[in-house]
């Protein structure tokens, strides 16, 4: 055998894959990621904590008069009136979930599955518009039926997106008429 043939012969490759190594950033990036979750549930829950002045949410009357509107699509969360990025995350508004809408002369009925139902009375009802986003959902314009309402004495914007978009321009004329009404109402009985 000549010499070259010899020296290729015994020359071997390198290993292409260290295990150990690969093994421990596997397990470090993992380690990385728990914690950036974990941060951002300590984030949520602080962020609870913070809304502590949040009332309580008002319950559904049992004696409801019929529907005017009903609505099915996604509830995509409640901020402070005016400040589409601050989120409320007290008494369950900051989840996001599947939403059924129902609009009678006593309010607005939010019935949410997987997360709390909650009601808003007629006079609680302040404005209702088509906008493009809330805390963490943006659209374009108009994609959200946004409804404005108090809490105690804090003001909410709630955003729902229905599964049939046109039907949304309804239900910000007939949530303004009746905001009108009331008014309307309370200022000639004054």
């Amino acid at each position: 055998m000549t010499p070259l043939l010899q020296l290729a012969a015994e020359q071997k490759s390198a290993d292409v894959t260290d295990w150990p190594d690969r093994i421990g950033w596997i397990v470090g990036l993992l380690l990385f990621i728990t914690l950036v979750y974990w941060l951002m549930r300590q984030g949520w829950k602080w962020r609870g904590t913070l809304q502590g002045d949040v009332p309580e949410l008002p319950s559904a009357p049992s004696e409801r008069g019929p529907a005017k509107l009903e609505l099915s699509g996604r509830y995509h969360g409640s901020t402070t009136a005016g400040q589409w990025l601050d989120r409320i995350v007290a008494h369950g508004l900051g989840t996001r979930s599947r939403v059924e809408l129902t609009l009678t002369d006593e309010g607005l009925d939010v019935v949410r599955p997987g997360a709390n139902d909650f009601f808003v009375p007629t006079e609680a009802l302040r404005e209702a518009r088509l906008d493009k986003g809330i805390a963490g959902k943006v659209l374009t314009e108009g994609g959200l039926l946004i409804v404005t309402w108090s809490l105690g004495d804090k003001l909410i914007d709630s955003g729902f997106r229905s599964d049939h978009a046109a039907e949304q321009a309804e239900w910000v004329t007939t949530l303004n008429h009746m905001i009108d009404m009331k008014n309307t109402t309370e200022g000639a009985a004054r």
